[in-house]
Protein backbone atom coordinates (compact mmCIF):
# COMPACT_ATOMS: atom_id res chain seq x y z
CA UNK A 1 0.00 0.00 0.00
CA UNK A 2 1.50 3.40 -1.10
CA UNK A 3 2.15 5.44 2.03
CA UNK A 4 2.09 8.94 0.34
CA UNK A 5 -0.17 11.06 -1.66
CA UNK A 6 0.22 12.59 -5.02
CA UNK A 7 -0.05 16.33 -4.58
CA UNK A 8 -2.92 16.12 -2.29
CA UNK A 9 -5.59 19.08 -1.81
CA UNK A 10 -5.82 21.11 0.93
CA UNK A 11 -9.16 21.50 2.03
CA UNK A 12 -10.35 24.38 4.37
CA UNK A 13 -12.69 23.58 6.97
CA UNK A 14 -16.32 23.71 5.22
CA UNK A 15 -18.86 25.78 7.05
CA UNK A 16 -21.30 23.75 9.03
CA UNK A 17 -20.24 21.02 7.60
CA UNK A 18 -19.61 17.78 10.10
CA UNK A 19 -19.20 14.06 9.64
CA UNK A 20 -21.96 12.79 10.88
CA UNK A 21 -23.18 11.62 14.81
CA UNK A 22 -23.59 8.03 13.70
CA UNK A 23 -25.36 5.83 11.39
CA UNK A 24 -27.22 2.96 11.41
CA UNK A 25 -25.68 -0.30 8.72
CA UNK A 26 -28.91 -2.74 8.75
CA UNK A 27 -29.56 -1.69 12.26
CA UNK A 28 -25.91 -1.78 13.59
CA UNK A 29 -25.38 1.92 15.24
CA UNK A 30 -21.85 3.18 13.92
CA UNK A 31 -21.26 5.79 16.29
CA UNK A 32 -19.31 8.37 15.11
CA UNK A 33 -19.94 7.80 11.52
CA UNK A 34 -16.07 6.91 11.15
CA UNK A 35 -14.40 3.78 9.75
CA UNK A 36 -11.10 2.31 10.07
CA UNK A 37 -10.62 0.95 6.66
CA UNK A 38 -9.89 -2.92 6.21
CA UNK A 39 -5.74 -2.68 5.50
CA UNK A 40 -3.69 -5.73 4.64
CA UNK A 41 -0.79 -6.26 6.74
CA UNK A 42 -1.96 -3.76 9.54
CA UNK A 43 -5.51 -3.82 10.64
CA UNK A 44 -5.24 -7.01 12.57
CA UNK A 45 -6.74 -7.60 16.10
CA UNK A 46 -3.65 -5.16 17.89
CA UNK A 47 -3.71 -2.46 15.56
CA UNK A 48 -7.37 -2.05 15.57
CA UNK A 49 -7.45 -2.42 19.52
CA UNK A 50 -5.03 0.15 19.55
CA UNK A 51 -7.30 2.47 17.24
CA UNK A 52 -10.26 1.92 18.93
CA UNK A 53 -9.57 2.46 22.67
CA UNK A 54 -5.51 3.48 22.93
CA UNK A 55 -4.94 6.06 20.68
CA UNK A 56 -5.98 8.51 22.60
CA UNK A 57 -3.81 10.22 25.96
CA UNK A 58 -3.99 13.09 28.29
CA UNK A 59 -1.15 15.40 28.53
CA UNK A 60 -0.29 14.50 31.99
CA UNK A 61 3.04 13.88 31.60
CA UNK A 62 5.65 15.68 32.75
CA UNK A 63 9.73 15.37 32.34
CA UNK A 64 11.40 15.39 35.29
CA UNK A 65 13.78 18.25 35.78
CA UNK A 66 16.71 15.81 37.39
CA UNK A 67 16.59 12.86 35.50
CA UNK A 68 14.79 14.06 31.65
CA UNK A 69 13.13 10.59 32.85
CA UNK A 70 8.86 10.77 30.66
CA UNK A 71 6.04 10.54 33.03
CA UNK A 72 4.25 7.52 31.24
CA UNK A 73 0.35 7.81 32.39
CA UNK A 74 -1.65 6.82 30.29
CA UNK A 75 -5.62 7.79 28.89
CA UNK A 76 -7.51 5.66 27.83
CA UNK A 77 -10.47 6.90 26.07
CA UNK A 78 -12.34 5.95 22.77
CA UNK A 79 -10.86 6.59 19.86
CA UNK A 80 -13.69 8.35 18.00
CA UNK A 81 -13.51 5.20 15.48
CA UNK A 82 -17.01 4.61 14.93
CA UNK A 83 -16.23 0.37 13.02
CA UNK A 84 -13.16 -1.25 12.57
CA UNK A 85 -12.76 -3.68 10.01
CA UNK A 86 -10.01 -6.77 9.76
CA UNK A 87 -7.28 -7.49 7.56
CA UNK A 88 -9.14 -8.78 4.18
CA UNK A 89 -9.57 -13.19 4.25
CA UNK A 90 -9.29 -15.30 1.44
CA UNK A 91 -13.09 -16.85 1.85
CA UNK A 92 -11.95 -20.03 -0.08
CA UNK A 93 -8.77 -20.42 2.78
CA UNK A 94 -11.08 -20.03 5.36
CA UNK A 95 -13.97 -22.41 4.23
CA UNK A 96 -11.00 -25.24 4.44
CA UNK A 97 -9.05 -24.76 7.20
CA UNK A 98 -9.36 -26.49 9.99
CA UNK A 99 -11.40 -24.63 12.97
CA UNK A 100 -8.33 -23.97 15.02
CA UNK A 101 -6.66 -22.16 12.61
CA UNK A 102 -9.47 -19.65 11.57
CA UNK A 103 -8.89 -18.07 14.97
CA UNK A 104 -5.70 -16.46 13.59
CA UNK A 105 -7.39 -14.79 10.83
CA UNK A 106 -10.55 -14.34 12.76
CA UNK A 107 -9.52 -13.26 15.98
CA UNK A 108 -11.16 -10.22 17.71
CA UNK A 109 -11.92 -9.09 21.33
CA UNK A 110 -14.78 -7.84 23.25
CA UNK A 111 -13.94 -4.30 23.07
CA UNK A 112 -13.49 -4.30 18.79
CA UNK A 113 -17.44 -4.26 18.46
CA UNK A 114 -18.71 -3.13 16.28
CA UNK A 115 -16.32 -4.62 14.28
CA UNK A 116 -16.74 -6.10 10.60
CA UNK A 117 -14.97 -9.27 8.72
CA UNK A 118 -13.82 -8.52 5.25
CA UNK A 119 -13.57 -11.26 2.70
CA UNK A 120 -12.37 -11.72 -0.77
CA UNK A 121 -12.98 -14.39 -3.46
CA UNK A 122 -14.85 -15.21 -6.63
CA UNK A 123 -17.07 -18.10 -6.05
CA UNK A 124 -20.51 -17.26 -4.61
CA UNK A 125 -21.08 -20.94 -2.80
CA UNK A 126 -17.61 -19.93 -1.26
CA UNK A 127 -18.07 -16.72 -0.04
CA UNK A 128 -21.78 -17.96 1.48
CA UNK A 129 -20.08 -20.38 3.05
CA UNK A 130 -17.03 -18.35 4.70
CA UNK A 131 -19.98 -15.33 5.72
CA UNK A 132 -21.83 -18.49 8.08
CA UNK A 133 -18.35 -18.59 9.39
CA UNK A 134 -17.57 -15.14 10.19
CA UNK A 135 -21.82 -14.85 11.56
CA UNK A 136 -20.78 -17.91 13.69
CA UNK A 137 -17.69 -16.37 15.18
CA UNK A 138 -19.52 -13.75 16.72
CA UNK A 139 -18.66 -10.54 14.42
CA UNK A 140 -21.37 -7.67 13.69
CA UNK A 141 -20.80 -7.19 9.74
CA UNK A 142 -20.04 -9.33 6.97
CA UNK A 143 -17.79 -6.93 4.28
CA UNK A 144 -17.04 -8.35 0.76
CA UNK A 145 -13.66 -6.64 -0.80
CA UNK A 146 -14.20 -5.59 -4.54
CA UNK A 147 -11.57 -2.76 -4.18
CA UNK A 148 -7.69 -4.57 -3.35
CA UNK A 149 -6.05 -3.93 -6.42
CA UNK A 150 -3.00 -5.83 -5.82
CA UNK A 151 -2.18 -8.22 -8.49
CA UNK A 152 -2.21 -11.70 -6.81
CA UNK A 153 -5.74 -10.78 -5.54
CA UNK A 154 -7.39 -9.42 -8.90
CA UNK A 155 -5.44 -13.05 -10.85
CA UNK A 156 -7.50 -15.16 -9.12
CA UNK A 157 -10.61 -12.85 -9.78
CA UNK A 158 -10.86 -11.57 -5.90
CA UNK A 159 -10.72 -7.87 -4.85
CA UNK A 160 -11.40 -5.14 -7.62
CA UNK A 161 -10.66 -8.11 -10.56
CA UNK A 162 -14.42 -8.60 -9.91
CA UNK A 163 -15.60 -5.23 -11.19
CA UNK A 164 -15.33 -6.44 -15.01
CA UNK A 165 -17.88 -8.55 -14.18
CA UNK A 166 -21.27 -7.53 -12.55
CA UNK A 167 -23.47 -10.57 -12.82
CA UNK A 168 -20.77 -12.70 -11.02
CA UNK A 169 -21.34 -9.67 -8.43
CA UNK A 170 -24.79 -9.74 -8.45
CA UNK A 171 -24.88 -13.51 -7.61
CA UNK A 172 -22.30 -13.31 -5.12
CA UNK A 173 -24.75 -10.62 -3.45
CA UNK A 174 -27.40 -12.81 -3.49
CA UNK A 175 -25.89 -16.01 -2.09
CA UNK A 176 -24.13 -14.18 0.87
CA UNK A 177 -27.19 -12.20 2.06
CA UNK A 178 -29.41 -15.51 1.73
CA UNK A 179 -26.37 -17.34 3.95
CA UNK A 180 -26.18 -15.03 6.89
CA UNK A 181 -29.03 -12.39 8.64
CA UNK A 182 -26.22 -9.97 10.17
CA UNK A 183 -25.47 -6.85 7.71
CA UNK A 184 -23.72 -7.69 4.40
CA UNK A 185 -21.95 -4.38 3.04
CA UNK A 186 -19.68 -4.11 0.36
CA UNK A 187 -16.51 -2.08 -0.77
CA UNK A 188 -15.53 -1.29 -4.17
CA UNK A 189 -13.74 0.96 -6.53
CA UNK A 190 -14.96 3.33 -9.39
CA UNK A 191 -14.46 0.49 -11.68
CA UNK A 192 -11.71 -1.21 -13.64
CA UNK A 193 -10.56 2.14 -15.51
CA UNK A 194 -12.01 5.45 -16.58
CA UNK A 195 -13.11 3.31 -19.14
CA UNK A 196 -15.29 0.87 -17.46
CA UNK A 197 -17.01 3.28 -14.18
CA UNK A 198 -19.63 1.31 -13.03
CA UNK A 199 -19.80 2.45 -9.33
CA UNK A 200 -23.49 3.80 -9.28
CA UNK A 201 -24.57 0.95 -10.93
CA UNK A 202 -23.32 -1.75 -8.74
CA UNK A 203 -24.46 0.50 -5.41
CA UNK A 204 -28.05 -0.38 -7.33
CA UNK A 205 -27.40 -3.83 -7.50
CA UNK A 206 -25.75 -3.79 -4.05
CA UNK A 207 -29.26 -2.12 -2.60
CA UNK A 208 -31.66 -4.09 -4.71
CA UNK A 209 -29.68 -7.45 -3.42
CA UNK A 210 -30.40 -7.05 0.16
CA UNK A 211 -26.78 -5.18 1.34
CA UNK A 212 -27.07 -2.48 4.03
CA UNK A 213 -24.21 -0.36 2.93
CA UNK A 214 -21.65 0.71 0.04
CA UNK A 215 -17.98 1.96 0.68
CA UNK A 216 -16.34 3.14 -2.23
CA UNK A 217 -12.78 4.32 -2.71
CA UNK A 218 -12.72 6.84 -5.40
CA UNK A 219 -10.07 5.76 -8.02
CA UNK A 220 -10.39 3.16 -10.72
CA UNK A 221 -8.33 -0.05 -10.02
CA UNK A 222 -6.15 1.44 -12.33
CA UNK A 223 -5.42 4.49 -10.76
CA UNK A 224 -4.13 2.31 -7.30
CA UNK A 225 -3.22 4.68 -5.17
CA UNK A 226 -2.13 6.92 -7.37
CA UNK A 227 -3.75 10.11 -8.56
CA UNK A 228 -6.78 12.18 -7.41
CA UNK A 229 -9.55 10.43 -5.63
CA UNK A 230 -12.68 11.66 -7.48
CA UNK A 231 -15.07 12.45 -4.92
CA UNK A 232 -17.68 13.58 -7.52
CA UNK A 233 -18.42 9.93 -7.80
CA UNK A 234 -19.17 9.41 -4.50
CA UNK A 235 -21.79 11.63 -4.78
CA UNK A 236 -23.35 10.41 -7.34
CA UNK A 237 -23.68 6.76 -5.88
CA UNK A 238 -24.73 8.55 -2.78
CA UNK A 239 -27.49 10.11 -5.29
CA UNK A 240 -28.82 6.72 -6.66
CA UNK A 241 -29.68 5.21 -3.90
CA UNK A 242 -30.97 4.95 -0.08
CA UNK A 243 -28.84 2.69 1.72
CA UNK A 244 -25.94 4.44 3.85
CA UNK A 245 -22.77 5.24 1.46
CA UNK A 246 -19.50 5.34 3.14
CA UNK A 247 -16.52 7.64 1.18
CA UNK A 248 -13.28 6.77 0.79
CA UNK A 249 -9.81 8.44 -0.75
CA UNK A 250 -7.16 10.96 0.43
CA UNK A 251 -9.23 11.70 3.82
CA UNK A 252 -5.76 12.52 5.75
CA UNK A 253 -6.94 15.48 8.20
CA UNK A 254 -10.51 16.41 9.57
CA UNK A 255 -10.62 19.05 6.99
CA UNK A 256 -11.02 16.59 4.18
CA UNK A 257 -13.17 14.42 6.11
CA UNK A 258 -15.53 17.19 6.82
CA UNK A 259 -14.84 18.57 2.57
CA UNK A 260 -16.30 15.39 1.55
CA UNK A 261 -19.20 14.79 3.61
CA UNK A 262 -20.09 18.26 2.32
CA UNK A 263 -19.33 17.89 -1.33
CA UNK A 264 -21.16 14.16 -1.50
CA UNK A 265 -23.59 14.40 0.75
CA UNK A 266 -22.01 10.97 2.04
CA UNK A 267 -23.50 8.59 5.30
CA UNK A 268 -19.44 8.43 6.69
CA UNK A 269 -15.88 8.47 6.07
CA UNK A 270 -13.42 5.40 6.20
CA UNK A 271 -10.10 5.98 6.59
CA UNK A 272 -6.93 3.63 5.32
CA UNK A 273 -3.84 5.18 4.90
CA UNK A 274 -3.85 8.08 7.31
CA UNK A 275 -5.17 5.72 10.19
CA UNK A 276 -0.97 4.25 10.71
CA UNK A 277 0.30 7.93 10.19
CA UNK A 278 -2.01 9.87 12.66
CA UNK A 279 -3.63 7.57 15.04
CA UNK A 280 -5.40 10.39 15.89
CA UNK A 281 -7.49 11.10 13.07
CA UNK A 282 -10.88 9.56 14.43
CA UNK A 283 -10.36 11.56 17.73
CA UNK A 284 -9.72 14.95 15.74
CA UNK A 285 -12.68 13.98 13.76
CA UNK A 286 -15.22 13.62 16.79
CA UNK A 287 -13.34 16.46 18.44
CA UNK A 288 -14.32 18.88 15.65
CA UNK A 289 -17.56 17.53 15.32
CA UNK A 290 -18.26 18.07 18.88
CA UNK A 291 -16.59 21.54 19.64
CA UNK A 292 -15.52 22.79 16.15
CA UNK A 293 -11.91 22.62 16.73
CA UNK A 294 -9.22 19.79 17.50
CA UNK A 295 -6.05 19.29 19.57
CA UNK A 296 -2.88 18.30 17.29
CA UNK A 297 -0.51 15.51 18.99
CA UNK A 298 2.45 16.41 20.98
CA UNK A 299 5.50 14.69 21.25
CA UNK A 300 4.99 13.26 24.48
CA UNK A 301 1.75 11.81 22.62
CA UNK A 302 4.30 10.33 20.08
CA UNK A 303 6.39 8.78 22.52
CA UNK A 304 3.33 7.36 24.23
CA UNK A 305 1.61 6.52 20.92
CA UNK A 306 4.44 4.36 19.72
CA UNK A 307 5.50 2.75 23.10
CA UNK A 308 2.13 1.74 23.47
CA UNK A 309 1.21 -0.06 20.31
CA UNK A 310 4.52 -1.97 20.27
CA UNK A 311 3.73 -2.73 24.05
CA UNK A 312 0.58 -4.45 22.55
CA UNK A 313 2.49 -6.56 19.62
CA UNK A 314 4.81 -8.23 22.19
CA UNK A 315 1.80 -9.25 24.79
CA UNK A 316 0.10 -10.22 21.81
CA UNK A 317 3.16 -12.70 20.70
CA UNK A 318 3.47 -14.41 23.97
CA UNK A 319 7.09 -16.19 23.98
CA UNK A 320 7.97 -15.65 20.36
CA UNK A 321 8.64 -11.83 19.66
CA UNK A 322 9.53 -12.23 15.99
CA UNK A 323 6.59 -11.54 14.68
CA UNK A 324 6.18 -8.76 16.87
CA UNK A 325 9.61 -6.94 15.94
CA UNK A 326 8.46 -7.19 11.85
CA UNK A 327 5.55 -5.38 13.16
CA UNK A 328 7.21 -3.11 15.19
CA UNK A 329 10.05 -2.20 12.17
CA UNK A 330 7.13 -2.33 9.72
CA UNK A 331 5.53 0.46 11.82
CA UNK A 332 8.65 2.96 12.75
CA UNK A 333 8.12 4.43 9.40
CA UNK A 334 4.20 5.21 9.85
CA UNK A 335 4.46 5.81 13.82
CA UNK A 336 7.96 8.45 13.51
CA UNK A 337 5.98 10.73 11.00
CA UNK A 338 6.07 13.90 12.10
CA UNK A 339 9.05 13.24 14.77
CA UNK A 340 11.65 15.70 14.91
CA UNK A 341 15.14 13.26 13.76
CA UNK A 342 12.16 10.57 13.52
CA UNK A 343 14.90 9.22 11.16
CA UNK A 344 17.51 8.25 13.75
CA UNK A 345 14.74 6.29 15.91
CA UNK A 346 14.08 3.77 12.74
CA UNK A 347 17.62 3.56 12.32
CA UNK A 348 17.81 2.36 15.80
CA UNK A 349 14.91 0.08 15.66
CA UNK A 350 15.97 -1.29 12.21
CA UNK A 351 19.19 -2.23 13.84
CA UNK A 352 17.49 -3.95 17.02
CA UNK A 353 17.24 -7.66 17.63
CA UNK A 354 14.30 -7.97 20.09
CA UNK A 355 11.29 -6.82 20.94
CA UNK A 356 12.72 -5.79 24.03
CA UNK A 357 15.80 -3.74 22.28
CA UNK A 358 13.38 -1.89 20.30
CA UNK A 359 10.97 -0.53 23.00
CA UNK A 360 14.43 0.29 24.84
CA UNK A 361 15.38 2.42 21.63
CA UNK A 362 12.11 4.28 22.12
CA UNK A 363 12.75 5.15 25.46
CA UNK A 364 15.94 6.49 24.73
CA UNK A 365 15.65 8.55 21.78
CA UNK A 366 12.40 10.43 23.61
CA UNK A 367 14.35 10.49 27.09
CA UNK A 368 16.91 11.87 25.40
CA UNK A 369 15.33 14.51 22.90
CA UNK A 370 13.09 15.32 26.29
CA UNK A 371 16.47 16.13 28.59
CA UNK A 372 18.15 18.15 25.64
CA UNK A 373 14.53 20.00 25.58
CA UNK A 374 14.84 20.75 28.88
CA UNK A 375 18.73 21.88 29.08
CA UNK A 376 17.35 24.32 26.23
CA UNK A 377 15.27 25.86 28.77
CA UNK A 378 17.24 26.20 31.57
CA UNK A 379 17.53 29.89 32.32
CA UNK A 380 21.37 31.01 32.65
CA UNK A 381 21.73 32.15 36.52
Amino acid sequence: MKKNWDNPIEHAMPSGARVPASVSIGGIRVAPATVLAPMAGVTDTVFRRFIRNASLFTNTGKASPSTGSIDTAISNQQSGCGLIMTEFTSADGLSRMRESKRKRYLTFYDDEHPIAAQLFGSSPETLADAARIVQDTGFDMVDLNLGCPAKRVVSCNGGSGLLRDLPLIQKIFEAVRAAVTIPFTVKIRLGWNDDNIICVELARIAQDSGLAAIAIHARTREQGYSGQARWEWIAAAKNAVSIPVIGNGDIRTPEDAAALIAQTNCDGVMIGRAAPANPWIFRQIAQYTATGRYDQPTELDRYRMIRTYFEMLLAEADASDKEAQGKMKQFASWFTHGVANGAHLRKSIYECKTGAAILSAVEQFFEQRTAAELEHCTPVA
